[in-house]
């Protein structure tokens, strides 16, 4: 079983780090957050309700919120459809971004037959406004760091808005990036929210693991 990171905990909500390979949601496909976070609170004796209120893919590891009571479920989905979670992400690109720090805007339309999403250049059925702010934090002859703030949360966004600038995330075969040594090189490293019951601030920050390609840029990645 993976190891479980948790990074704030209280009796209505936990924020735990996902594993690259685990899943967001339950599912009899393979080992899952809410599975190992029920494990946990269970050795421990404690309420074992867990409820996922966003998701990561399979292939991104980072922090995640989750809802440890079903009253606290239903905030925490409202919170995060309207937008009232700070979510950021840290990015390897294949290739170097024009500008250093800029907003991408798009219109996405997500193939749910094929899991894949394109960016497409007029509104219809099925196609929703994408955006996000990107910071350029360090780079190497081909490859860019870069720190991303979500302001929408579409299905591969920060995936499909890169690559469709000729800046595929490093590892991401879905959009045109293949290496054997790393899935997409997209890391959930920030979240802040205000707590739904408390009202209080919520904010943390997960580094990304010492390993291939984030420890290519040294400090920048912390």
């Amino acid at each position: 079983m993976p190891d479980l990171t948790i990074l704030y905990e209280d009796a209505h909500l936990v924020v735990a780090v996902k594993p690259v390979g685990v899943l967001s949601e339950d599912s009899e496909k393979g080992a899952s957050m809410p599975a190992l976070l029920r494990q946990h609170y269970r050795d421990a004796g404690q309420n074992d309700y867990i409820a996922t209120v966003h998701r990561l893919d399979k292939i991104v590891g980072g922090a995640m919120v989750f809802s440890r009571r079903r009253e606290v479920t239903g905030k925490l989905t409202a919170a995060m459809q309207e937008h009232r979670f700070t979510k950021e992400y840290l990015a390897v690109l294949r290739g170097h971004p024009e500008r250093p720090s800029d907003t991408l805007t798009d219109l996405l339309f997500r193939d749910a037959a094929h899991n894949k999403s394109y960016v497409v250049q007029r509104m219809r059925k099925g196609v929703r406004e994408a955006s996000l702010d990107y910071r350029e934090l360090g780079r190497t002859e081909d490859l860019s760091l870069v720190r991303v703030r979500l302001h929408t949360g579409r299905t591969h966004q920060i995936r499909v808005q890169f690559a469709s600038r000729h800046l595929p995330l490093l590892g991401d075969i879905r959009y045109g990036s293949k290496d054997p040594r790393c899935t997409a090189a997209l890391w959930s490293c920030h979240l802040a929210f205000d707590h739904p019951v408390t009202h209080r601030p919520v904010d943390v920050f997960c580094p990304p693991p010492d390993a291939y390609p984030w420890n290519l840029f040294g400090e920048a990645a912390l």
